[in-house]
């Protein structure tokens, strides 16, 4: 995916003013920023770009509910609606598609009491889904707006169709984002070797190749960011995050690319172009095998075709598992390390990495090399919140 060099090529490496760890979508927007500003940058993965969760199936890109307005809300609703201006830029300097489209998300109303809610939502939505002369809506409807696509009897009270909702196929979003920066002057990428452990007070990075020296660090390797973390953070009660286990299944159906994400109680059913459907995820704390599928996905899959009966014949070309790293404040956990201000975090993006990925990601680039941004990254991302949560006797 994209260029990359053999680990061999890390020998004699000369420090780099920016070290990227871990090549999923985080890592690769950060490489991608660092390439827009012109800096010297070493991105480093430990198998192949994207092979973790980032190269999952669904690429759901979900808008938060739009009441009891936050920061944290409008952060996300600006990514969100930034990230179609970024795709269509990556697209047309690559000539690749990241099958991303903004389709709507459909939520059937099984209660009464549900629709009245969603009413108050809509209200909600009006004042706040608004981007310069841009506006997007929460309709609640009597009925589906795509005949078809789902069960009518689902929506008992009727349905939820917002327009904010879009979708990406991951993988090909990851390819794009790979050819990039295939062409690159300024980054450099280099598979299959792995860091396992940063002194970022010395700038060194310790890899089986040979040590990697560099000025500022950001640190964006999923899960496996989260022990790297630890160990430099004394004083903790408990662990700065944890990789929560997650399963999907890719179908292949005759269905319209156009059709919107179906969503209820965490069952997400995701159109995608080539009469391919999305099924997940669900969320696992405990898990013996982080790769393999079970009765949990085979669950999902039943409900999804009740929930589609369209998809009820649909062949399963793809079933898959994989880790993503929740924070222990669950939000992202972005900016520099207290304690050792050249090593900045870029996790824990858990369930909203693809929407996010562009914005924290130019945060956590601009922070590293003291450039300022734009935009204010909510309170609740930064690292220094993450450690004082675990830092906190329960």
């Amino acid at each position: 995916m994209g260029r990359a060099d053999n680990p061999p090529g890390l020998a004699g490496q000369s420090s780099v003013e920016l070290l990227i760890v871990g090549g999923g979508i985080m890592g690769l927007w950060a490489a991608v920023h660092a390439e827009r500003l012109g800096i010297d940058a070493l991105l480093v993965d430990s198998g192949r770009l994207g092979q973790g969760a980032s190269g999952g199936l669904l690429g759901a890109l979900m808008p938060h509910m739009p009441d009891k307005w936050s920061e944290k809300k409008q952060f996300q609703f600006d990514a969100l609606v930034s990230l179609e201006h970024e795709i269509a830029a990556l697209e047309a300097a690559t000539g690749l598609s990241a099958g991303y489209r903004r389709s709507g998300r459909l939520i059937p109303l099984p209660k009464q009491h549900l629709r009245k809610i969603a009413l108050g939502h809509s209200r909600d939505a009006e004042t706040h889904w608004h981007h310069g002369d841009r506006r997007f809506h929460w309709h609640v409807l009597d009925a589906a707006p795509a005949s078809g696509w789902i069960d009518p009897a689902a929506g008992e009270s009727g349905f939820v169709f917002d327009t904010l909702a879009a979708r990406v196929a991951p993988r090909a979003f990851l390819r794009v984002l790979a050819e990039y920066l295939s062409k690159a002057k300024h980054v450099r990428v280099v598979e299959a070797t792995e860091v396992e452990s940063v002194d970022p007070d010395r700038g060194v990075a310790a890899t089986r190749e040979g040590a990697l020296r560099f000025r500022r660090c950001i640190l964006s390797a999923g899960h496996r960011s989260f022990p790297i973390l630890d160990e430099l953070t004394p004083g903790r009660h408990s662990p700065l995050g944890v990789p929560v286990k997650g399963q999907a299944a890719l179908l292949k159906a005759d269905v319209d690319a156009a059709l919107p994400v179906i969503f209820r109680d965490g069952l997400y059913i995701v159109p995608h172009e080539g009469g391919l459907v999305a099924v997940g995820s669900t969320s696992e704390n405990r898990f013996c095998d982080p790769l393999s599928t079970d009765d949990q996905l085979d669950d999902l899959l039943g409900a999804a075709r009740m929930m589609a009966p369209t998809l009820a014949g649909a062949e399963v070309v793809e079933r898959w598992a994989g880790l993503r790293p929740k924070a222990i404040d669950r939000d992202p956990m972005v900016g520099a390390h207290p304690g050792h201000q050249r090593l900045i975090a870029l996790t824990g993006g858990f369930k909203v990495s693809f929407g996010l990925a562009h914005r924290l990601a130019e945060a956590a680039v601009r922070e590293a090399l003291e450039i300022p941004f734009s935009f204010k990254l909510p309170q609740g991302f930064a690292l220094s919140n993450h450690i004082a949560v675990a830092s906190h006797k329960t």
